[in-house]
């Protein structure tokens, strides 16, 4: 009888389907990275920099970048730059997307990091300025960057 074969055949493929990868998140996520990523720095701008601190009225740049990813992607990164500087996969500044993660080299043991936002801008908590946006053509940013990542 051909009615169990089927059925055999059915089970095996969504048994099968479960151990596909599938993307954890849809393509319209990440799509429209840029203007979240926006609304939430818009919500931070202007927080003064504080080493150490995780809040609007002190914050770091990995606490930054930290908080954005949960707030902006429901992502956990790890606390400090060096441990967000191993999180994810290398990419070149030419083919850096909304959301990537953007490292520089600030002092000969000091490291920034800020998020990519697109047309050569990345928003970040700076130590001078708190939180703000920045363009990765500046020459201070351009002579000290580092790498950058996908943690997505």
């Amino acid at each position: 009888m051909r009615l169990p074969l089927i059925f055999t055949l059915l089970v095996s493929f969504s048994m099968l389907q479960g151990c596909s990868v599938q993307p954890r998140f849809s393509n319209a996520v990440w799509d429209d990275s840029s203007v979240r990523i926006d609304q939430f720095y818009r919500g931070w701008q202007g927080a003064p920099y504080r080493l150490g601190g995780s809040s609007k009225r002190g914050v770091d740049c990995s606490a930054f970048v930290q908080r954005l990813y949960g707030d902006v992607y429901g992502l956990p990164l790890p606390r400090t730059t060096v441990d967000q500087a191993e999180s994810g996969y290398s990419v070149l500044p030419g083919e850096l997307e909304p959301g990537d993660l953007v490292f520089f080299k600030t002092g000969w043991k000091t490291r920034h990091v800020g998020v990519y936002i697109g047309s050569g801008e990345f928003v970040h908590a700076s130590t001078s300025q708190g939180v703000t946006r920045s363009s990765l053509h500046n020459p201070y940013w351009t002579d000290n960057f580092w790498k950058a990542k996908r943690v997505f």
